[in-house]
This record gives C-alpha cells, sequence and structure tokens, in this order.
C-alpha cells in the first residue's frame, strides 16, 4: 500500500521502455535514441490528464536502465515526476529497438538487444502492485499469468481495473478460442479494429469497415468480459475514432483529428498505447466508459502529432504538451463529440 502521505497509485503500465533508433528509407535519415515503447506511450497519455504534484505521482512503472542508457532520456523521463521506478544494471544494454517507416503508415520492428519482459514479481512489496488499474498488452496466455500473479500479490481487496490490450502478433484465429477465455478474466479489452478482425482472419481492409467493428466487438461482447460479464468493448479504429460497447449501449467517438485536419498526423505509432493510458485514468477518476474514450482520444491526438514522445513544457506555471493545454483540448473534444 502507499505510504502515509503519499498518493495512492492510479495507474501501472506492464509494457516496455524501448528505446528507438528510425529510419527513414526514402530520405536515407536514421534518427537514434528514441524514446518509445508501449509501456511509455501508455505512461504518458494518463501523464497528459495528471499533472504534478500529486496526479503525476499517482502514475508507476517500471524502466530497465542498461551500461548504454543516455544521461538525456533519464533527464527526461524523471521531469515527467512519475512514480518512475528507474532500475539499473550495468551488466546488459538497454531494451532497443529498430524501426523503419515508409508510405502510407507501413512500419517495420525488430529488436536490436534482448528484451527484458515486466511480471508483476517486479512490482511486489511496492505500493505499484495494488494500482487502481494495470495495463497489460500480451497474448491472452500471458495475460492469465499477469491476473492470477496481480491477484495473488496484492495487498488490497479491492479490485483493479484490468485493461488488456491484445499483442498483435497473436491477433489469429487459432488464439481466439483462448482470447474469449481471456476476456472473462479481465475488465476491459481494447484492441485496434485490424487486430480485432485478425481473430476471425480479416485483412486489415475488411476489419476497419465500420459495420464490421460493430459485428466483431458485439461477438467478444456477448462472450461475455470480466466477472460481471458485461465489461467494455473499446475498438481503436483510426481515423473513425472508436467504438465502445458497453453495457449502457454502443457508442462512437470521432477520431481527434478529422478529415480537416489530418495532416497533423505524422505517425500513428504510439497513439494506441497513449489511448489505453488516457482510457485508464478515466476509468479509475470517473468510472464511465464513454467520456474515459474521449480522454483517450485526446491523449491518442498527442502521440501521433510528432515521431517519438510529446514534449513536455511550461508557461506561466501551466504544463503544456505540444505547446497545448490537455485540459483544454479535452474540453474542445468533448464539446465537439457532444458529451457536455
Amino acid at each position: 500500500m502507499a505510504e502515509p502521505g503519499e498518493p495512492a497509485i492510479h495507474f501501472v503500465t506492464f509494457g516496455m521502455f524501448i528505446i528507438d533508433q528510425i529510419h527513414f528509407p526514402a530520405s536515407d535519415r536514421t534518427v537514434d535514441d528514441i524514446i518509445g515503447g508501449a509501456g511509455t506511450f501508455g505512461i504518458v497519455g494518463a501523464r497528459l490528464f495528471s499533472p504534478p504534484p500529486t496526479l503525476s505521482k499517482t502514475l508507476g512503472w517500471i524502466v530497465d536502465a542498461g551500461n548504454d542508457f543516455p544521461d538525456d532520456i533519464r533527464t527526461e523521463l524523471q521531469r515527467w515526476d512519475t512514480k518512475l521506478v528507474l532500475r539499473e544494471n550495468l551488466d546488459r544494454q538497454s531494451t532497443r529497438g529498430w524501426n523503419s517507416y515508409g508510405p502510407a503508415d507501413f512500419r517495420s520492428f525488430k529488436y536490436l538487444t534482448p528484451k527484458l519482459r515486466l511480471t508483476p514479481l517486479d512490482f511486489a512489496n511496492t505500493p505499484l502492485i495494488d494500482s487502481s488499474s494495470f495495463h497489460l498488452i500480451c497474448s491472452p496466455g500471458r495475460c492469465n499469468e499477469i491476473v492470477d500473479s496481480i491477484s495473488s500479490l496484492r495487498t488490497s481487496s479491492k479490485s483493479p481495473i484490468l485493461i488488456w490490450e491484445p499483442v498483435p502478433d497473436l491477433c489469429t484465429p487459432s488464439e481466439l478460442s483462448a482470447c474469449l477465455e481471456t476476456l472473462q478474466r479481465i475488465s476491459v479489452v481494447s484492441p485496434n479494429a485490424a487486430e480485432l478482425g485478425a481473430f476471425y482472419g480479416l485483412s486489415t481492409a475488411d476489419a476497419e469497415i465500420k459495420s464490421t467493428i460493430e459485428e466483431n466487438a458485439e461477438k467478444w461482447y456477448h462472450s461475455g468480459i470480466g466477472s460481471s460479464k458485461d465489461g467494455p468493448v473499446v475498438v481503436r479504429a483510426g481515423k473513425d475514432g472508436c467504438y465502445i460497447r458497453h453495457k449502457d449501449g454502443k457508442t462512437w467517438l470521432p477520431a481527434y483529428f478529422d478529415e480537416t485536419s489530418a495532416e497533423k498526423v505524422a505517425d500513428p505509432t504510439g497513439g494506441g498505447n497513449c489511448f489505453i493510458g488516457g482510457l485508464a485514468v478515466g476509468l479509475v477518476r470517473t468510472s464511465d466508459v464513454v467520456l474515459s474514450a474521449a480522454w483517450a482520444t485526446v491523449a491518442a491526438s498527442f502521440a501521433i502529432e510528432q515521431i517519438g514522445m510529446p514534449v513536455l513544457t511550461h508557461k506561466d506555471g501551466l504544463e503544456l504538451w505540444n505547446g497545448v493545454d490537455p485540459q483544454q483540448r479535452l474540453s474542445e473534444y468533448l464539446k465537439r463529440a457532444q458529451l457536455t
């Protein structure tokens, strides 16, 4: 549990921190030492709505720093003022990834160094294990293992919100049965449209048709999500926004950047993970899945405006990300989406 005087933990991610190297074949340009990783984007998505000195400390995560960990990255992570556990290991390199970007959102990825995955045991005996919500990005089998381990290690009697983001490589028809069983173990599931459709053998183009998204989400919802069997499915649909199938109905929310502002999308990488972070803290703080999906949509918008992480600055005592106040962007979006 949190120490006396310390804020309770609202969000913890099991996603990794990765240092990215990005290649642009068309221009023969390479950018190195870019902050990345699903866990990092998840934390940023939550951090956008969690200013210091209190709310920023409700976000917990672990970063494994190897013998090659850049000082400027260390400084930047510490600037976010989260409940960061920075583990130093001089006997190994940091987890690094290679990315290549091409036309039509093409992206190729591979690890350059051995990856070090996080498990609940890494959070044992810390306040982070009693978090109000967890971000799980993994296969159905590993999701079950993590859920079991979290349950055995927690000191809090309150059940956490478990948000599962299926790992893309294992979104296949052969994994569908295991996936549907895993849905009963978590609280919220949030695939993107292509991942959801891939479980049914669909191509990306077919999976991203709005009626198909609704049909597939309906199948998952009726299979039973969570202990109450009525947990929500939140499908991330890129330029079409997101679709929420929840116990009170069916809701489409528009993307933050619409057809008139699509040129502002520089790189979709990390948008889905940022979405999860915003969704998680929204659920913890409001318990309203549609409102939380609006938080998530706005969070994703900050991730996709540039390559790498959104940039934190300060002006007149106010936090700005990419030069914008996230609360102001959220207020504008809520009006546009007719949620206020």
